[in-house]
């Protein structure tokens, strides 16, 4: 049900991203860049869950985080930029949503001071869009505090043109290769 995008850029930077086949909505994309002796990274996660410490078993330590830490995620619609910040406990009054233009970031903050984070929203600098602060809505339930972008036209347009280009795009193992076996 995923269709799974890999690309290498000249600058020696990977990107890979996962759609959904039925609906074509961008699941995960993650980053990763050569470190300074010339290895692989680590993947950075953009849009989509971030991954566990707890998958790693090589990885795992004796101090880890409290469970009940908020967990900030990005999840993309069709049609705008969301991102879901779980384990905050807070009625929806407390927070405030902003936009900082000469920073170009979005703000969180709550009134009682327990939690603020900023964010930049990559994609809007990638195309060097201005943010725009109607654009931007939040909403709260189930302790999960939900922040939406509506995505410039630029940006839809461009990804209705991807999504095209994708189409056409064979999977390397869709089983359609010339596999000769003796």
């Amino acid at each position: 049900g995923k269709r799974k995008i890999h690309y290498l850029f000249e600058d020696g930077k990977e990107m890979a991203e996962e759609y959904d086949i039925k609906t074509g909505q961008l699941m995960s994309r993650k980053w990763r860049e050569k470190n300074t002796l010339g290895g692989t990274g680590k993947w950075q996660v953009e849009v989509g869950e971030p991954t566990s410490p707890l998958l790693g078993a090589l990885e795992s330590e004796l101090i880890t985080e409290s469970s009940s830490n908020p967990i900030f995620m990005r999840k993309d619609t069709l049609s705008s930029f969301q991102w879901r910040i779980r384990n905050l406990p807070y009625p929806k009054e407390v927070y405030s949503v902003s936009v900082e233009e000469e920073q170009r970031c979005c703000v969180i903050r709550t009134t009682n001071k327990k939690y603020y984070k900023k964010f930049p929203i990559p994609d809007l600098d990638r195309y060097s869009l201005p943010l725009d602060a109607a654009a931007l809505s939040f909403t709260h339930a189930n302790n999960t505090l939900i922040i939406t972008y509506q995505k410039p036209k630029e940006i839809l347009a461009a990804e209705e043109q991807l999504q095209k280009e994708l189409k056409k795009i064979k999977a390397a193992n869709s089983g359609d290769g010339d596999c000769k076996t003796q």
